[in-house]
């Protein structure tokens, strides 16, 4: 009776461990904390990873662990400055650099006059100066708007910084003694399932941004001059790219509209190739994603296609990041209980 019971007990546990672990990741996207969450998760990751690799050659998990967080924080906060650093000088200075690439936009624009309907040649400026008076006269009407977007990356990288030492402390913390604490037990598999989902949709999305990038890359540097119609600033549009593809479906459309109107600079065909190639790119990119992180967690691609739509319906963009990651480890919790 005594086994049954705990037996019973320990089911019960599982159960309970579940709910609770559905109601907080249910309950992350929605407050604002997923940031916090996967950054934390991306750090307890390397500092396991790298404290079994000290370990090998003889240093103390413990000591490992303490080592590697503060490494990892110098190697984050150095990264941060001189990424900073190169990106302004890359943005402003040089013949490659962002007012440049705002004045070829411009005169790409510039030279539709004469070749567009008349009623839509009338709402267009007609130099750089019109141009740079739009677009100031754009960031006065919206100030309030960009004054939260500058909250909003503030609070990122708060969540970030946050999310890197919970997950550093937890990994140097002490390990749970799951025998006294039968609860404390079955929300750590909880934990391990989520920790396992996570490993593999990382190092998808590496390889997914890799590809993406890549991609781009060859298009800009290697297919258009091979055609003949080389772009302006491609080193430049590249690394805009790459900046603002770490913003999921808005960055997309931010690369695609600059490499465009560069394009529009060189020839009308030039353009309407770029947009044509980047929207199959970043289509095709979906379908890519879906089937890499399908393959990683055991799942058909529209299994992952579904998610990501639902999760997006409901929780909008932070939903779609989300979504793999949430899938992934659902579908280890059922497999574990032989349910799928």
């Amino acid at each position: 009776m005594t086994t049954a019971g705990v037996r019973i007990s320990e089911a019960g546990m599982e159960d309970i461990s579940c709910v609770l672990a559905f109601l907080a990741l249910m309950a992350v996207v929605p407050l604002g904390l997923l940031t916090v969450l996967l950054s934390g998760l991306l750090i307890y990751l390397l500092v396991e990873f790298g404290a079994e690799a000290l370990k090998r050659i003889g240093v103390l998990p413990s000591v490992g662990r303490i080592i590697l967080v503060l490494v990892i924080a110098s190697a984050f906060i150095s990264l941060i400055t001189i990424g900073v650093i190169a990106l302004v000088s890359r943005l402003t200075q040089g013949p490659e650099g962002l007012g440049t690439l705002l004045r070829t936009m411009a005169d790409a624009l510039d030279g539709l006059h004469g070749h567009i309907p008349p009623w839509v040649d009338n709402l267009l400026p007609f130099s750089f100066e019109d141009w740079r008076d739009v677009f100031a006269e754009w960031l006065r009407e919206h100030a309030a708007q960009l004054s939260l977007v500058g909250r909003d990356a503030g609070m990122f990288l708060t969540h970030l910084i946050v999310g890197m030492v919970i997950g550093g402390l937890i990994a140097c913390g002490s390990k749970v003694k799951a025998q006294s604490h039968p609860l404390a037990k079955a929300l750590k598999n909880r934990a391990a399932f989520l920790l396992r989902a996570f490993h593999r949709i990382v190092f998808s999305q590496i390889r997914i941004s890799a590809l993406n990038t890549v991609m781009t890359a060859i298009f800009l540097l290697g297919i258009m001059p091979a055609v003949g119609t080389p772009l302006p600033m491609s080193q430049t549009l590249v690394a805009v790219t790459f900046i603002v593809g770490l913003l999921p479906i808005v960055g997309n459309l931010i690369s695609n509209t600059v490499i465009t109107l560069v394009a529009l600079s060189v020839s009308p065909t030039a353009a309407v190739g770029a947009l044509a190639f980047l929207v199959f790119i970043h289509k095709l990119e979906y379908f890519v994603n879906a089937r890499i992180v399908g393959g990683r967690i055991h799942a058909h691609a529209w299994e992952i296609l579904i998610a990501m739509v639902v999760m997006e319906a409901v929780f909008g963009i932070p939903g779609l990041i989300a979504a793999p990651v949430y899938y992934a480890c659902l579908k280890d919790e059922l497999s574990a209980r032989g349910l799928v």
